[in-house]
C-alpha cells in the first residue's frame, strides 16, 4: 500500500488537529522529519508515544505527540491552527507520502485492526476530537498501559484479586476520570457577577485581547460573550455574562432574555468565577443570585484591587469559601487565579500515564464494577470493557 496522510480534524482554527499516516514507509518518513524532545533517540515499537518536534530543515514546524501503532501507522497530534496542519501535510508530502480522504485511511486502518482491543479503537476515534496535547497523550495511554494494560491484569489475576480491591481501583479510575475528561475535552467557566463588577474586563484580561465592551455604564453586557481561552494544557470556554440583577430581568424583554440566557449558562457550567466589585461596600450579593449558583463550583473574586478596599468580607456565606482580591484591570492575582482554577479542576500535576475512562461506554461499564458482586461478573464487564461493542 502507498504511503498515505490525511488530516483527520475539520478544517478551522481548533485546539488540535490529528493527521493519520500509514504505509509502508510512514516509519521511515517520520524518521526524517521528526526529533524528539530532549534529543533522545528516536525509537518506533507498537504503543509508543513519541514527544518532540516537526522539523523542516532544521526549522521548527510544532511540537507534536505522534501514536505509533505499529511501523505503518502513525497519528500526528499537532495545534490546530491550519498554516500547522498545511505545513505539516506539505512536508509528509514532500517526503513521500500521498494525499488521501480520512475515510480511505480510516477503512484501510480498521481493516487491519479489527483484532485490536476496543480500548484501542476508542482511541483512535477520541484523539481526533481532544482539545490540547495533554488530553491527546491522556488517550493514547490508554490504550497500552493505562485503562487496558490495567483491566488485562485484573483478567489475569481475576483468581487472586480481591472483589473489595476492585472496587477500590474501579472508584479511583472514575475520579481521576472527572480531571481527564476536562484536559482531553475542555472546560466551560462562566464569569458571573452584579452589573459593573469588572466581568468583561476580566475575560478581556485572560484572553489577552477585547471581547467584550468594557464601560463604567452598568449592566453593558446585555447578553453573553463567548471566548477561548488556553490555561497550561487546559483549554477553558470563557463566558462572560450579563450582569445578575433582578432589575435588569424586569426592565425589558432584551435584558430579561440575556438574564435567562445567563441562567443557561450558570447551569451548565464546570466553574463560575463569582466577580464582586471588592472597592464598593454596596450589597452586591442577593438571595436570587446566590439560587442561580448554587449547584455549581463557585470561586469568588474581589475584583478592582488597585483602589481602596471597601467591601465587608464577613457578607459573603461561608460555603461560598475564601474569596480572591485581583485587580482584572491591571493583571494583580491573576497568576493565583489561574493556579486556583486548576488545583479547583484537579489538573495541576495530572499524570497523564494513569489508568481513566475517556467514553460514556467505558465509565457506565467501569462504574459496573465499582459495585459488582460477584468475581464472575467481574470477570464478564471486564472482558466488555477490553472486547466489547465500540
Amino acid at each position: 500500500m502507498d504511503t498515505l496522510a490525511a488530516v483527520m480534524t475539520a478544517k478551522g482554527v481548533g485546539a488540535i488537529s490529528s493527521i493519520r499516516l500509514a504505509g509502508r514507509n510512514a516509519s521511515r518518513i517520520i524518521e526524517r522529519i521528526f526529533k524528539p524532545l530532549g534529543g533522545r533517540p528516536l525509537m518506533i515499537k507498537d504503543g509508543k508515544i513519541l514527544l518532540g518536534d516537526i522539523l523542516d530543515n532544521g526549522g521548527l514546524i510544532d511540537h507534536v505527540i505522534i501514536g505509533c501503532e505499529d511501523a505503518e501507522n502513525f497519528s500526528i497530534n499537532c495545534h490546530g491552527n491550519p498554516l500547522i496542519v498545511s505545513e505539516i501535510m506539505r512536508l509528509l508530502l514532500k517526503n513521500g507520502a500521498k494525499s488521501a480522504q480520512p475515510e480511505e485511511l480510516l477503512k484501510c486502518h480498521f481493516s487491519d485492526v479489527i483484532q485490536a482491543n476496543s480500548i484501542a479503537l476508542e482511541a483512535q476515534l477520541a484523539q481526533i476530537k481532544a482539545v490540547t496535547l495533554e488530553g491527546t497523550k491522556i488517550i493514547l495511554n490508554q490504550a497500552g498501559t493505562g485503562l487496558a494494560g490495567m483491566l488485562t491484569d485484573w483478567l489475569d489475576g481475576i483468581d487472586s484479586i480481591r472483589l473489595d480491591e476492585i472496587h477500590r481501583q474501579a472508584s479511583l479510575i472514575l475520579e481521576n476520570s472527572q480531571p481527564a475528561r476536562l484536559i482531553i475535552s475542555g472546560c466551560s467557566v462562566v464569569i458571573a457577577g452584579p452589573p459593573n463588577s469588572g466581568k468583561s474586563t476580566l475575560l478581556n484580561y485572560l484572553c489577552g485581547r477585547q471581547k467584550s465592551i468594557v464601560t463604567d455604564i452598568p449592566g453593558t453586557t446585555r447578553d453573553w460573550v463567548g471566548a477561548t481561552c488556553r490555561l497550561e494544557g487546559l483549554l477553558m470556554e470563557l463566558f462572560d455574562t450579563a450582569g445578575l440583577a433582578e432589575y435588569l430581568a424586569a426592565e425589558i424583554s432584551v435584558d430579561k432574555a440575556a438574564q435567562e440566557k445567563t441562567a443557561e449558562l450558570l447551569a451548565n457550567a464546570d466553574l463560575i468565577l463569582l466577580v464582586l466589585d471588592g472597592s464598593s461596600d454596596s450589597e452586591q450579593l442577593t438571595e436570587q443570585m446566590l439560587s442561580k449558583i448554587a449547584h455549581t463550583r463557585i470561586l469568588v473574586l474581589l475584583n478592582k484591587s488597585d483602589l481602596p478596599a471597601r467591601f465587608d468580607e464577613g457578607k459573603l456565606p461561608k460555603k461560598l469559601g475564601l474569596p480572591l482580591r485581583v485587580s482584572a484591570k491591571f493583571g494583580h492575582g491573576i497568576e493565583q487565579l489561574i493556579t486556583q482554577i486548576r488545583d479547583i479542576f484537579g489538573v495541576s500535576g495530572f499524570d497523564l500515564k494513569i489508568p481513566v475512562c475517556f467514553t460514556e461506554r467505558q465509565q457506565l461499564l467501569m462504574k459496573q464494577l465499582a459495585n459488582i458482586e460477584s468475581k464472575d461478573s467481574a470477570t464478564q464487564v471486564i472482558s466488555e470493557l477490553l472486547n466489547g461493542p465500540v
